[in-house]
């Protein structure tokens, strides 16, 4: 929570911010090169013609690279002479590159090729320029020769980094956050892509906000042929990025050029190559999928009693109850309140939700309070656990008033916040963290001191107004560099609202290069210090996120507000950080601030209800807005999260496809139809997964929907009979009534889904259903689909455990049979459990239904036939839902949807389904 809702920044009448600009000297010349006995090459550049602009040139560099890998190439480029910042390698594991040579052999007079698996580095020696080329293709993939406009030569100084790419115009670029982006999901050219993490609320657009990623996936069809790949610079300090169109060129002040290259080529593929890079994304426990409820502002136990019974007095599903920082001692982290919290009747309501399966996650800051009598402070000043300014803790302003930042990349401190986190637990046995303000958010700017005669914060006002003394600090060249990045949308000091960037982290390290990873290593820290409690899987909700922390943490999208436009942004920023490794992620449902209307929230839970990361959530000063609120939301809500606790164990399939692969958990439509350019951009739809498309509504007073379908058969999963059948990529118009979201899966698939409920663990003690999904009328066809389940305390997400099991499922319609099979890895978990499939449902099948009986195999054995099936076989015709679109719909298919029921189908065994078709 934040109070950056009532620090708008104007972004219209900021300074502009010029996209391209004069060169800075001539470059660099390569002067030596070799290869390395890693198998990479290395060599060093020399500046060709010193100058002062930002500073003096680096006159040294070393270049390193290296294929690591069939699909992953490494460009490092920094001073030859000394070491500079670098992100950490204990952060982020990688190997270190190798000292400069000794001994040097002169370079190819012109140009020179190091070949890989998927990518060749070519590189020019005078000016130097290199360019990554995709193998199979010779597409070029990154080109920063200067030879030519629009790219300048390669800068490097000490606080001044500058190195451009050409690209062509038709690329359709993604990435580059965390922002807020108007325009959609696709890299608009020439809007300002600042890179700082930052304390503003996500209704500032095209403004550095919260996370820092500093990746971007480039995806291109030449020829009617797709392919995608991805660059990462491996970069923590503070950056401009300028996309034109036909060039993309970053503006660095500090660090070294680290460049990761993958080459895909899809885009699931780049990703995956991605995260085996940055670190899989964490793995969650089940209940997190379930709908959850926040609000800053229950100012006692009571009101979140009240909460939860209200919820399930309204038949609304909801799994995990949050406290923002109402349950504090004076808004101290790792206290309660004693008389509004107090800490026997919190344990009672504790052991109640928990009996029923329900979970309880509360806020902490980063911020510790500076109070000799709070425990917690005292153990942190005698670890010595602080950021420093000149030898002393820094000192800052957040909710407790004078605070001091824990400095994570001291090993004391991981050691001290663990024994903190356990501590808490002892008190109050919380089953998540969530982790706030952690950019590092600061209500003061510069050198501050505590005020003498005065109580700082007195109590009466808004707490977040800076009441210490403070002064500015633009002694040093850390605090003011001479390249101003676009922080905050309006050039603000990089030190502003924040820690000051003079301040000195563990081993000498500057808040001037650390500071956007600040949140990241509080997620590592807090991920260590949850896992040592009782070693359950952690789950932790970090606002701010760097490269890799979706290893740890899960993201939810900060500060935004209740108008139809933020609900819009909701979409692509999600999407945008399925990209980045961090598939967990949603925003607050009904918006932050300030009151949402009753038609918005009711499209919102529509909307919300399909996020990775379902949350309601909203700020201390706005009407209460829980689903149960308006009768009619609380339909929507009953509606919309009422299919996704059946879609459950997709999900959760999703999130272990993810564990092991850095899949997405919800995807543009490009990932799975790739060739379909016209959908490049649409950022109103997503899929969940590969299979399931959701169309919600996005603008005030419509009742329809005008949603794309590419080609395909598509089947409402509100209504099975219900179908969509394009012969090509078209717009659909479907009725979307207040309480109405549409949601189709594609044809092809097998999904499990469960009867589902209001808490998760009820939900998933149901039987199964298996939707199969053909295409329309097909006589031959086929699907398949997955489910994975285990034991969602466990650490690890994984087969071989004992505690999981894996089920792939199959299905064929072919010369009049269709059947419906399955195949086991590891079947003990889900024997031990009792899980059944009670029903097969078949859409699209040809023809009026089933003739005859159904046929029942279970591990090879036959237990029933056409005459002693106890199954119940219903077959219901489609309707068409695109016949009366101009041009759509095609020849009219005879087809029906055929439900196979009074099943009792152990999960944890093979089985076999099939019957005839009645032609």
């Amino acid at each position: 929570f934040l109070l950056s809702f009532l620090l708008l920044l104007c972004l219209s009448l900021s300074p502009s911010v010029e996209s391209s600009s004069a060169p800075i000297g001539k470059g660099y010349r390569l002067i030596s090169v070799q290869e390395e006995d890693g198998g990479g090459i290395i060599g060093l550049l020399k500046v060709k013609e010193k100058n002062n602009v930002y500073g003096s040139d680096v006159p040294l560099l070393k270049l390193y690279v290296k294929h690591e890998g069939d699909s992953r190439l490494r460009v490092h480029i920094t001073d030859a002479s000394k070491q500079r910042w670098e992100v950490p390698y204990n952060l982020l594991p990688r190997e270190i590159p190798p000292t400069p040579p000794t001994k040097t052999s002169a370079s190819s007079p012109s140009a020179a090729n190091y070949t890989g698996a998927d990518l060749i580095f070519s590189y020019t020696n005078d000016p130097f320029g290199f360019a990554v080329t995709r193998k199979s293709n010779g597409q070029i993939l990154f080109d920063s020769s200067s030879s030519s406009s629009p790219c300048n030569a390669l800068v490097f100084k000490d606080q001044y980094l500058e190195l451009c790419t050409k690209l062509p115009r038709d690329a359709s670029l993604y990435g580059l956050g965390e922002n807020t982006q108007p325009h959609g999901i696709k890299l608009y050219p020439n809007d300002p892509y600042t890179l700082y993490t930052t304390d503003i609320s996500a209704i500032n657009l095209n403004a550095d906000l919260y996370g820092s990623h500093p990746v971007y996936l480039d995806l291109r069809n030449v020829g009617g042929e797709p392919s995608a790949h991805g660059v990462l610079l491996l970069n923590s300090n503070g950056m401009d990025v300028f996309y034109t169109g036909d060039s993309l060129t970053y503006k660095v002040i500090g660090g070294v050029f680290d460049l990761y290259f993958f080459s895909g080529p899809s885009p699931l593929a780049v990703v995956d190559q991605y995260t085996e890079f940055i670190g899989r994304p964490a793995a969650m426990p089940y209940w997190a999928f379930g709908f959850h409820q926040c609000r800053w502002g229950y100012h006692n136990l009571s009101v979140v009693e009240d909460v939860v019974d209200n919820y399930r007095k309204a038949n609304i599903p909801l799994d995990v109850i949050w406290n923002d920082d109402d349950h504090m001692d004076g808004h101290k982290d790792f206290t309660l309140n004693p008389l509004n919290y107090p800490r026997p009747d919190l344990l009672a309501f504790l052991d109640k939700i928990h009996s029923q399966g329900m979970h309880y996650v509360v806020i902490i800051d980063p911020g510790i309070g500076v109070n000799r009598s709070y425990g917690v402070y005292q153990r942190a000043i005698e670890k010595d656990v602080f950021i420093k300014y000149e030898g002393k803790p820094y000192l800052a302003q957040v909710w407790p008033g004078a605070v001091n930042f824990p400095d994570f990349l001291n090993p004391r401190t991981v050691e001290w916040w663990g024994d903190e986190i356990k501590r808490f637990h002892e008190l109050v046995p919380v089953d998540g963290l969530w982790i706030d303000m952690n950019e590092a958010s600061n209500f003061c700017s510069g050198l501050c001191t505590i005020p003498e005669g005065r109580i700082c914060p007195n109590g009466t006002g808004p707490g977040w107004i800076c009441c210490l003394d403070c002064k500015n600090i633009t002694k040093t060249k850390w605090d003011d560099p001479p390249y101003k990045i676009n922080a905050s949308g309006t050039q603000v000091p990089i030190g502003y609202k924040t820690i000051a960037t003079s301040a000195v982290h563990y081993n000498g390290v500057l808040e001037y290069d650390a500071h956007s990873i600040y949140g990241f290593s509080q997620s590592v820290a807090t991920h260590k210090g949850l896992l040592g409690i009782e070693g359950k899987r952690p789950f932790i909700l970090s606002r701010s996120t760097y490269v890799g922390s979706g290893h740890y943490a899960a993201h939810w999208t900060g500060d935004n507000k209740g108008t139809w436009e933020d609900l819009k942004y909701s979409i692509s920023t999600m999407l945008n950080f399925g990209l980045f490794g961090i598939p967990m992620v949603g925003s607050d449902i009904c918006g932050f601030y300030p009151a949402p209307t009753e038609e918005l929230c009711n499209r919102w839970i529509e909307v919300g209800a399909f996020y990775p990361f379902s949350r309601d959530h909203a700020n201390y000063y706005s009407p209460r807005q829980e689903l149960y609120q308006w009768e009619s939301v609380a339909e929507s809500a009953r509606n919309a999260l009422g299919l996704r606790y059946k879609l459950l164990p997709y999900y959760y399939t999703l999130s272990y496809e993810a564990h092991v692969s850095g899949a997405p958990i919800t995807r543009p439509l490009f990932f799975t139809f790739t060739n379909e350019t016209q959908l490049y951009g649409l950022s109103t739809q997503f899929l969940i997964g590969k299979s399931v498309m959701v169309s919600p509504v996005l603008e005030q007073g419509k009742t329809e929907v005008e949603a794309v379908f590419p080609r395909g058969s598509w089947y409402s999963l509100f209504d099975l009979t219900k179908v969509v059948d394009s012969k090509e990529t078209q717009s659909v118009v479907l009725d979307a009534p207040l309480n109405v979201v549409n949601v189709h899966l594609y044809q092809n698939a097998i999904i499990p889904m469960q009867r589902g409920g209001t808490i998760s663990k009820e939900a998933r003690a149901t039987p199964f259903t298996l939707v199969v999904s053909f295409p329309l009328g097909a006589k031959e066809g086929e699907a398949e689909g997955n489910l994975f389940l285990d034991d969602d305390e466990l650490p690890e997400m994984k087969l071989g455990n004992g505690r999981s099991t894996y089920v792939d499922f199959y299905a064929t319609v072919s010369g009049g049979t269709v059947k419906v099979w399955s195949d086991v890895k590891e079947s003990k978990f889900a024997l031990e459990n009792g899980w059944v499939v009670e029903k097969v449902i078949a859409l699209g099948l040809p023809g009026s239904g089933a003739a005859g009986g159904v046929d029942i195999e279970v591990d090879g054995g036959g237990i029933a036939d056409s005459s002693s099936s106890p199954a119940v076989v219903i077959a219901r015709e489609h309707e068409n839902m695109n016949k009366m679109v101009s041009g759509g719909g095609g020849d009219e298919v005879n087809s029906v949807t055929v439900e196979v029921s009074g099943l009792n189908l152990a999960l944890g065994k093979k089985f076999s389904v099939s019957w005839k078709l009645g032609l």
